[in-house]
């Protein structure tokens, strides 16, 4: 865990930015949205802690004076240093750790999740929990709640190297609770997962309102990125099981819940959030910075933004663009954004996919582009086919340059676009290259998409939107304390606040596989 300090005088509000693989270590959405609220917001004080994944990532945003301090907490650095406790502290954690694996696999038993989390972080707080989760305790507790009766079909009992993945990736994911938490103004958890639990023990033991932001819907990209990890069933039962028990109680102990689109209120109502607790804040770009792009290519381009990740699906893409060559075999496919570490075998997998399917001299990986505008007038149409998202900053980005879309229906895209782009469903190439091929045959449907596209922008989606809302909900929240709900959804513009209301619970997810989920 390493510590950076400013020299800036404290001010009333403090706002900690608590942050998991992204800002400010990573490029993408998430971290932009931070950027511009730590930017916009010079008046107030802010630190962030961020979980890392090995420690070793270099800064990549530059950190205002009024960031005091950066906080990182690296889930697959070396150990943390600590030693297990003894004595009664010892039998306490083993009965607490025993109730916490019963509630990951026993419907029956979940209401012993958050107790024994709370238990769990005490000694987290005095540097035990590591060294415990990795000793032979830790591994004997986990065998034998496996081997209850009722708790796994018989068709898939876990080996002891499922107990040694198992217990190991949740002494990575729970390493977050042995950093410090924030003990005044706002914790402001900006997606669901590990990176919350330093908000609950900031909440529980300093009545730190909890606010928590999502941006896509952390669980289930848990449940998706799962579907293809390197673990049998029982590994995959416990962790899941982690996961979804750490969401429902975020959901339910957090002062306030921003989603950033409608779609997430539904996961955070199912999950346990009380209605009266959440309020949806748009994304927001500055449409100055993002004027309209200008002349169209000549040759008929399509263009896409992001990181090259699994979640972005750009196999889908390059699948309805191969159709779309079909029928203009002059059509181009530009693709900008970078590649994270770890994400290599997927773009290989993707430039494959382009060769195989004949595609190779028309599809362009070009990497990070100095300005993402370029990115946007680069396209005729610019395309999102992603599988999760909330409310894509490309999206909005490229809506303000008045450029028409194609997008996959997921998050909080149809509520972005509206009538202004084309919407069709995730993973279906037909649907997406039919799509396309309508805006590519009608230059005027494209423009008068591309300039209704830059107005929605304007009416709805402005970054002063988003700062002046965030920065009311800040000073609110550290007026008001932690155990109320201070405003109710705000989902449409201008829309009456309820009356505020008790609050709830929390939940971690995180990385399993090595390295942090961006």
């Amino acid at each position: 865990m390493h510590i950076q300090h400013g020299a800036r005088p404290a001010v009333p509000t403090r706002v900690t930015l608590l942050t998991e693989g992204t800002y400010p270590h990573s490029h993408g959405g998430v971290s932009v949205w931070c950027d511009q609220l730590v930017h916009g917001m010079p008046d107030l004080e802010f630190d962030v802690l961020a979980v890392t994944g090995t420690g070793r990532e270099p800064l990549v945003w530059d950190l205002p004076a009024h960031v005091s301090r950066l906080v990182t907490v690296p889930l697959w650095a070396d150990p943390p240093e600590g030693r297990p406790p003894r004595g009664r502290a010892r039998n306490r954690l083993t009965g607490a750790y025993e109730r916490f694996l019963t509630a990951l696999l026993d419907p029956c038993a979940e209401d012993g999740f958050a107790p024994a989390l709370r238990t769990m972080a005490r000694a987290a707080a005095d540097g035990g929990l590591s060294a415990f989760l990795r000793g032979d305790q830790a591994l004997s507790v986990l065998t034998a709640v496996w081997n209850r009766p009722g708790l796994l079909v018989r068709e898939a009992r876990p080996t002891l190297h499922d107990a040694l993945t198992a217990v190991g990736l949740l002494e990575h994911a729970l390493r977050p609770l042995a950093a410090p938490p924030p003990t005044s103004g706002v914790a402001h958890a900006v997606s669901g997962g590990v990176a919350v639990l330093p908000g609950l023990t900031a909440l529980e033991e300093h009545g730190v309102p909890l606010l928590l932001t999502e941006h896509g819907v952390y669980l289930r990209e848990r449940y998706l990125g799962h579907r293809t990890a390197p673990y049998r069933w029982p590994v995959k039962a416990l962790v899941l099981g982690f996961f979804r028990l750490l969401t429902q109680e975020s959901y339910r102990r957090a002062t306030l819940i921003t989603p950033g689109n409608r779609y997430n209120r539904l996961w955070e109502e199912e999950g346990g959030a009380a209605p009266e607790s959440i309020r949806t804040v748009y994304n927001g770009v500055d449409p100055a910075a993002f004027p309209p792009a200008g002349p169209e290519p000549e040759v008929p381009t399509l263009s896409w933004a992001g990181r090259v990740d699994p979640i972005k699906d750009l196999e889908t893409l390059i699948r309805a663009f191969a159709l779309v060559r079909t029928e203009l075999p002059e059509a181009r496919l530009r693709l900008f954004g970078g590649t994270p570490r770890g994400g290599e075998a997927y773009r290989a997998r993707c430039e494959a996919l382009a060769a195989e399917l004949g595609q190779a001299d028309a599809v362009r990986f070009e990497g990070r582009v100095k300005d993402i505008k370029d990115a946007y007038a680069a396209g005729n149409v610019v395309m999102l086919s992603s599988i999760s998202e909330g409310l894509p900053f490309t999206l909005i980005e490229a809506m303000s340059c008045g450029r028409a879309t194609v997008s996959t229906d997921v998050g909080g895209v149809r509520e972005a676009v509206g009538d202004t782009g084309l919407v069709v469903p995730p993973r279906d190439p037909a649907a997406m290259a039919a799509a396309t091929l309508r805006l590519l045959d009608d230059p005027g449907r494209r423009r008068a998409m591309g300039e209704a596209a830059r107005l929605r922008v304007i009416e709805q989606f402005t970054l002063r939107r988003t700062i002046e809302t965030f920065r009311a909900i800040y000073l609110d929240l550290a007026e008001r304390g932690p155990r109320t709900h201070p405003a109710a959804d705000a989902a449409a513009p201008g829309a009456p606040a309820a009356p505020a209301a008790p609050a709830g619970p929390v939940s971690p997810a995180g990385p399993v596989t090595g390295s942090v989920a961006i």
